[in-house]
């Protein structure tokens, strides 16, 4: 057998679709941010990057910074082991407790990123309820569908955002049974909320458990940073938080927040815990200073709102097909994925501006997208910049303007 034409196949078919993911090697500027290198085939360059994760710019804070510096010197690079064989040091304790308190929660439980957190609890909740049914949001995301392909139990898939289509699936199942809702609060790729009240109102009235993935909130909504779920006064109705350092912290790393017997219950049981070599001390550190630091300011939330809605703003007035969106997420469509990576090479190429194409299976075919995240530190300049440079190109390709 030809095994290696197996492959090569394989990638063929997605680069004739337009959708074969090209990684651009781009070095961040400390205390720059957005600003970054970019090592282009002809040589280096200077860029603006409007599709960072580090939605605040806190992975370029001197506070996070210089805990990490602190961190290296005391403690060294690595961890040293799992975090039942000498991987878990005083870091990682006061990190959990910090993040059990921002949720209002008894107990926090870190893992390596976001995706391990999310398979690894959604499965092993589910695993240990004998006969648990999971109801699931069509548009969650991948590492919350992996966790519930793992879980092996039956699931039902509720249209997004559709609580009419929720309580008839819920209704139609056994009473007797455990059941779990997992769904977002912020869906990151149209940057829309979820209807977490109504959701939970669903959840008491057929005894069900709920597990909201806030990953793409915490450290942006609300008093605390704690997310959709703190600002709308919601976080005692939620059985289980799981978020990010990733994003708005600035670093990487994931965890879950719920009670005690819950949390433990996952440290004891969920296989990407048990077997996963513990967060540096030196990444530890650095989310500790985040998640502190924007426990109590409210500047970096309050300028980022007034940025993205800036941004929307002058799209509109452009022209520009800007989606519509509740948050701070600004997608602009375009429904085609070879126009969408021209558009975004263009953008790089000839402009300096750094925005990657969103194609399936990340959104559904034909709703490519190129997707925008404005940070504090995107000044009316850098906006002004793009929005001359997206008007040129939908101009020049003649691209659809309504969506």
């Amino acid at each position: 057998m030809d095994y290696n034409r197996a492959f090569t196949d394989a990638l063929k078919t997605v680069k004739k679709e337009g959708r074969y993911r090209v990684f651009n090697d781009i070095e961040r500027q400390r205390g720059d941010f957005p600003k970054a290198t970019w090592y282009s085939p002809d040589g280096l360059k200077g860029i603006t990057v409007w599709c960072s994760n580090d939605y605040l710019g806190m992975g370029q804070h001197p506070k996070v910074i210089r805990a990490m510096e602190d961190a290296l010197y005391i403690s060294g690079a690595g961890a040293g082991g799992t975090r039942n064989i000498s991987g878990t040091n005083l870091m990682h304790v006061q990190l959990e407790q910090e993040l059990a308190d921002l949720h209002n929660k008894e107990a926090g439980l870190l893992f390596t990123s976001g995706y391990i957190s999310n398979e690894a609890s959604i499965s092993t909740i589910a695993k240990l309820l004998q006969g648990c049914v999971i109801f699931s949001d069509e548009f969650n995301h991948a590492s919350m569908i992996e966790g519930i392909k793992h879980a092996g139990c039956k699931k039902h898939i509720f249209r997004h955002n559709d609580v009419d289509h929720l309580e008839s699936l819920l209704k139609a199942t056994d009473p007797v049974l455990p059941k779990l809702i997992v769904f977002e609060s912020v869906y990151s790729m149209d940057g829309d909320f979820a209807p977490i009240k109504e959701i939970c109102d669903l959840a008491d009235k057929y005894d069900t458990l709920t597990y909201l993935d806030e990953v793409h909130a915490v450290g942006m909504y609300g008093k605390h940073g704690g997310g959709i779920a703190e600002q709308e006064g919601l976080m005692d109705r939620i059985t289980v938080i799981e978020g990010t350092f990733g994003k708005a912290y600035g670093l990487m790393g994931g965890y879950v927040a719920s009670t005690s017997a819950i949390v433990d219950a996952i440290r004891s049981f969920a296989p990407g815990f048990i077997f996963t070599t513990s967060l540096s001390p030196v990444i530890t550190a650095g989310v500790l200073a985040s998640v502190r630091y924007l426990k109590e300011s409210q500047i970096e939330r309050s300028i980022h709102q007034e940025r993205a809605a800036m941004l929307k703003e002058k799209m509109r007035a452009a022209d520009l097909p800007v989606m519509p969106s509740d948050s701070h997420i600004v997608p602009v469509f375009v429904g085609d994925p070879v126009i969408c990576k021209h558009v975004s090479d263009i953008l790089l190429n000839e402009f300096n501006i750094y925005v990657q194409p969103i194609n399936y299976p990340t959104v559904p075919r034909g709703t490519e997208r190129l997707r925008f995240t404005p940070s504090p530190l995107h000044t009316d300049e850098m906006m002004d910049h793009l929005i001359r440079a997206m008007d040129v190109i939908w101009t020049k390709l003649d691209i659809n303007r309504t969506h």
